[in-house]
């Protein structure tokens, strides 16, 4: 028997909606121009996953973790899965741009979202990397509470 990608889960599928509607409802535009509403959340959760450009997610926890990465994440941040989700979220940037970063979240959090965020993330193996013009939103449920925030970005180069 296959087991399935973890990514394809049922929970992960859900997410992948959230993700799409969250993203819709903060900047008035889909995440992934492939989705369309009320298509099957599997292909949805398949076409983020290979959309070509870095996505990620985390929780609200007191210190977040990643609930989410689709593949061009998960290459950029030298990961497999199972090592990049649940990792503090904080992992991704380097210390001395954590406070940087913890800053735009919370703008990202008190206005729903930002559009053109710049800052230095570092890979799993050490590799920083700029990434430019990336949106960060907030990642609402179906009773409209606040579950998370998601980033992404298609403009990034190593430093």
């Amino acid at each position: 028997m296959t087991s399935e990608a973890a990514w394809l889960s049922n929970d992960k599928q859900g997410l992948a909606e959230l993700l799409q509607q969250s993203h819709q409802q903060a900047f008035s535009r889909p995440l992934i121009a492939a989705a369309q509403p009320g298509h099957a959340k599997r292909l949805l959760c398949q076409n983020l996953f290979a959309c070509g450009f870095p996505v990620l997610a985390h929780g609200t926890e007191q210190d977040p973790k990643l609930s989410y990465a689709n593949a061009a994440a998960l290459q950029l941040w030298d990961s497999r899965w199972d090592e990049l989700i649940g990792m503090p979220s904080r992992l991704t940037a380097p210390d001395s741009e954590r406070a940087e970063r913890s800053s735009a979240l919370g703008q990202a959090k008190r206005l729903d979202a930002v559009q053109n965020y710049r800052g230095i993330r570092i890979s799993r193996k050490g590799r920083r990397f700029m990434i430019n013009k990336a949106r960060i939103w907030t990642l609402w449920d179906a009773e409209e509470r606040v579950c998370g925030q998601a980033a992404c970005f298609s403009d990034w180069w190593w430093l």
